[in-house]
């Protein structure tokens, strides 16, 4: 059976040419005045007109009637079958299939169909739809053009009362949708009558909101269950634990108990990996770090005091405002503290004492967004105060690399899920500021004035392609960003490898020489020197040092202008005795 498409068409009605030529203007229409209609006028004089050396301008504005979409969907249920016959039973589906194909008219109508179907088919097969033409290599060179990003839609609060956008998550599946919790954490200072809701949105409709979450207290913090897209969990300003199944609309499905949630609002909720997915932990300022279930959350299934001295007290616990947890790493996890420092613990250990395992500080003020590297998970990313700083966990004492402090205040930070040396933050200013370690280090490769107000979270999507940034005054805005930075280039992983072994074995050299330096302070200390062992490195160098050093270099200074005077001198007597010889010379020829 062969396909065969005939088009029949006059080649007189297709490529005409269109002729054009010159000629003189002709008049069509003449219409005379009608003297009738000048009754109607009557004669102004004296005529005031007035005249400028500048044309007459006029300005008009026009806009467009907003349009508001709405998203909503169907269930599709298995249909077509008789009322007495329930599909979902095999026997009396069986039955009624063999009742209809013993029907005359079934066969008569498939042979008719066949042919058609036949049809269809063998066009699908002639020509394959979804070949792909031009397939884009998944590494590149390093593409020439500077990096960029451009904005694609902006999500405003539906409120009067304008909320700050606290967290954002992006749906696992897909990312066609983001969430986002709004709220106010500016202490006491929240208006009566303000909206407690959170909202999902679809990035291709920013008119209206696809689904509202209503919880009980303003969301802090909003996570979507990786594995399963339908779940989220909250985490509420008076320290609730919350969940929804947007399944069942906009109304939790459940939410802790008061007396066995956190104290101080939920900074951040992540998903456990787990068979059930389940299971979650929470951190707050409070000081503690719960374990959850979501079938169960009428009390923790565990809890951790981050205690420093390690002896389960809330009163010295650090209060935590980041959290961090990596897939392949189960038993660890780490928590950025109010205090500027990070705890690393392991979830594993007999005792609450160990759990704790060490901590890293370097920041003067809160720790906002902490996170590994995805691809070194034992690096991670930390953002407070007016830096972010990169860290390696052999080091204690120091990160490996830091940016330089920034005028404005850094309030959010994370790693590009598709480059390694690739991370993005954000200011109080409104700047978003991409940083390619590769390309620079001590400046941001794209710096980016998203608004006027101060960006407080930040949200990259799986593919690097998107990134959603949250404001001050409730304003999602999704931007996207260059391929080069969230194309992987070649040999990028190794360059990154390299560059993190070689701050860290830098840090390690700096560390020993401090250490080394330290330890005579203390054996001058006890000699009878009474100084302080650790006081800064500018007052650990001692005076001895400084005035041999100066020593020296007064030496050599000397050294050099005895050695100048010596040579002018000998080039003095050297003119001298030229000047001799040739008068001898003269008196000679006399």
């Amino acid at each position: 059976m062969e396909i065969v498409y005939v088009y029949t068409k006059k080649r007189s009605e297709f490529g005409r040419q269109c002729n054009f030529s010159d000629r003189p203007a002709e008049l069509h229409v003449d219409i005379i005045p009608d003297p009738i209609q000048a009754m109607n006028f009557i004669e102004r004089n004296p005529c005031d007109i007035t005249i400028q050396c500048s044309r007459d301008m006029s300005e008009h504005e026009i806009n467009t009637e907003r349009f508001q979409t709405e998203t909503r969907g169907i269930n599709h249920v298995e249909g077509g079958w008789p009322k007495d016959i329930n599909p979902q039973e095999m026997e009396q589906t069986i039955r009624y299939r063999k009742k209809v194909e013993k029907d005359e008219n079934y066969m008569s109508t498939m042979l008719q169909l066949g042919s058609l179907m036949e049809h269809c088919i063998k066009q699908n097969n002639a020509i394959n739809i979804y070949e792909e033409y031009f397939e884009e290599d998944d590494t590149v060179e390093g593409t020439e053009e500077p990096p960029s990003a451009k904005t694609i839609n902006i999500f405003r609060d539906p409120n009067t009362i304008k909320r700050t956008i606290t967290h954002l998550s992006w749906h696992p599946d897909g990312s066609r949708k983001l969430a986002a919790a709004y709220s106010c954490l500016e202490f006491q200072r929240a208006a009566k009558d303000m909206s407690f809701d959170s909202y999902i949105w679809d990035i291709e409709n920013p008119n209206k909101p696809e689904l509202t979450l209503k919880p009980a207290s303003p969301l802090v913090s909003l996570e979507y269950n990786p594995k399963d897209s339908h779940i989220l969990v909250g985490g509420c300003y008076n320290g609730q634990i919350v969940y929804w199944d947007t399944r069942k609309g906009s109304q939790p499905v459940e939410l802790s108990v008061v007396e066995h949630s956190h104290r101080d609002p939920v900074y951040k909720v992540i998903w456990l990996q787990s068979k059930t997915g389940t299971d979650c932990f929470s951190a707050s300022t409070d000081g503690q770090v719960l374990w959850w279930d979501i079938r169960k959350l009428s009390e923790p299934t565990e809890r951790l005091i981050l205690d420093p001295t390690k002896k389960g007290s809330l009163d010295n616990a650090l209060g935590a405002i980041s959290l961090e947890f990596e897939s392949t790493m189960p038993t660890k996890f780490m928590v950025g503290t109010e205090q500027g420092s990070v705890v690393s613990c392991n979830r594993k250990a007999k005792t609450p004492a160990e759990k704790i395992v060490c901590t890293y500080s370097g920041h003067h003020g809160p720790i906002y967004a902490l996170q590994r590297n995805p691809f070194f998970p034992k690096n991670f990313l930390t953002v407070g105060d007016w830096t972010a700083r990169i860290w390696s966990e052999d080091i204690k004492e120091s990160s490996i690399m830091w940016t330089k402090y920034h005028m404005s205040y850094l309030t959010d930070g994370c790693w590009s899920p598709m480059r390694p040396a690739v991370y993005f933050t954000t200011k109080m200013d409104g700047t978003l500021d991409a940083w390619d370690l590769l390309f620079k280090q001590n400046d941001p490769s794209l710096s980016l004035k998203v608004c006027d107000e101060a960006l407080y979270s930040l949200s990259v999507q799986d593919n690097g392609r998107f990134i959603a940034c949250g404001s001050h005054l409730g304003t999602a805005t999704l931007l996207e960003i260059s391929p080069g930075l969230y194309t992987q280039q070649r040999n990028e992983k190794a360059l990154t490898t390299s560059m993190f072994e070689r701050e860290a074995k830098r840090e390690k050299i700096l560390e020993a020489r401090h250490r080394e330096m330290r330890l005579k302070e203390r054996s001058k200390s006890e000699q009878g020197k009474e100084e302080d062992v650790k006081e800064p490195e500018s007052e650990i160098i001692s005076e001895d040092l400084i005035a041999q050093a100066e020593k020296d270099f007064f030496e050599i200074i000397e050294a050099e202008r005895k050695k100048r005077e010596h040579e002018e001198a000998k080039a003095l007597v050297d003119i001298n005795k030229k000047e001799m010889y040739e008068e001898n010379e003269d008196v000679k020829l006399k």
